[in-house]
C-alpha cells in the first residue's frame, strides 16, 4: 500500500483519542516505509546515491542498496514489531497503542505486495515465509482503498462536526 495510506489508515484504526493520538498514529503508520526507504531517498537527495528511475513498473529491487532491504526485513517484521511494543510497555508502564499502526501498515502489505518487488517479510528474522500478493498499486486494489479512505474519513470528521454543532 501507498505509505500516505499506511498512514491515513494507522490514525483511523489507532488515533482517534485526540489530535496528538492522530498524528502519532499517523507517522507511526508510515513508520515501516519511512525506516526502509527514508534514509535512501534523503541519501539520492543528497546526491549520495543515484536515484532510481521509476517507471509505472517497479523498479528492480536490486537498484536499491543492500541498506534498504536490511532495514525493510527489520521494519517489515511482526516479530520486530512485537518485541519493541513490549519494551515500550514496560518502559512506559502501559501500551502504546498508537503504536499498533505499525503493525497494522505490516499486516496490510502481507496481502498487498508481491514477491516481484519488496515482499513484506512479516516473521523476520525466524523465517523468510513471504506471500506473493496483489501489488496495491493494481486498480482492484487501490481505487477501493481511496474510496473507502474518503467515505471513513468523511464519516468521522463529518461525524465530529455534528458532535460540535450541537
Amino acid at each position: 500500500m501507498d505509505i500516505l495510506s499506511h498512514g491515513l489508515w494507522g490514525s483511523l484504526a489507532f488515533g482517534r483519542k485526540n489530535r496528538k493520538s492522530f498524528w502519532l498514529a499517523f507517522f507511526l503508520g508510515m513508520g515501516p516505509d519511512i525506516c526502509a526507504f527514508g534514509p535512501f531517498f534523503l541519501l539520492t537527495f543528497l546526491g549520495v546515491e543515484q536515484r532510481p528511475r521509476f517507471t509505472t513498473e517497479p523498479p528492480d529491487p536490486a537498484m536499491f542498496p543492500t541498506f534498504v532491504h536490511q532495514a525493510y526485513n527489520v521494519s517489515h517484521s511482526l516479530v520486530i514489531f512485537v518485541a519493541i511494543f513490549v519494551l515500550l510497555w514496560l518502559i512506559f508502564r502501559r501500551p502504546i497503542w498508537e503504536f499498533s499502526a505499525w503493525a497494522l501498515h505490516i499486516v496490510v502489505d502481507i496481502p498487498t505486495h508481491s514477491t516481484a518487488f519488496f515482499p513484506t517479510p512479516f516473521l523476520w528474522p525466524i523465517s523468510d515465509l513471504r506471500v506473493n500478493g496483489r501489488p496495491w498499486s493494481t486498480p482492484e486494489i487501490f481505487i477501493p482503498n481511496v474510496i473507502l479512505l474518503a467515505t471513513l474519513y468523511a464519516w468521522y470528521f463529518g461525524r465530529r462536526y455534528l458532535k460540535a454543532a450541537r
